[in-house]
């Protein structure tokens, strides 16, 4: 067997492995809590998935002047996504979007609920995520400010 016979498996297999990078990315846009979380995996992601897309057109095609302008491409995606990416995150948090608290911070505003008295879920809506008053919104209902990314 020559090495020709291999070639279109090899070329799906990476169009394969780069169409699933994707999925897996837009599953982290849907998924995630927060924008520079959403950010993070898109950003990942994309520039993976990108990546195997066109270097299983490259393999695809051959060696010829289009598997050059096709490398070419993926240098060019391979810089300005992580630079785009930056550039978004950076524009959200000037716009006073923050991450999510993780790790210590997360104890500590356990801590904080607990001395309060506040259950597990002080601040948070329960149920199928509508009001229990209908026309009112969240800061209506007990004079605090409950809105965030999560509950609005």
């Amino acid at each position: 067997m020559s090495m020709d016979f291999f070639l279109p498996y090899l070329s799906g297999l990476s169009l394969a492995i780069g169409t699933l990078a994707l999925v897996v990315g837009s599953l982290g846009l849907i998924r995630l809590p927060d924008v520079f979380s959403r950010i993070h995996a898109v950003g990942m992601m994309d520039t993976a998935g990108v990546g195997f897309i066109v270097l299983g057109m490259m393999i695809h095609e051959g060696f010829s002047l289009i598997s050059v302008k096709l490398a070419a491409v993926a240098v060019f995606l391979f810089f300005t996504s992580p630079i785009a990416t930056h550039a978004v995150a950076q524009v959200a948090h000037k716009s006073g979007f923050s991450p999510v608290a993780t790790g210590a911070g997360t104890t500590a505003k356990k801590a904080a609920r607990k001395k309060t008295g506040k259950g597990k879920g002080a601040g948070r809506r329960q149920g199928n995520g509508q009001n229990k008053t209908r026309g009112q919104s969240p800061k209506d209902q007990d004079g605090q400010d409950r809105c965030n990314q999560e509950n609005c």
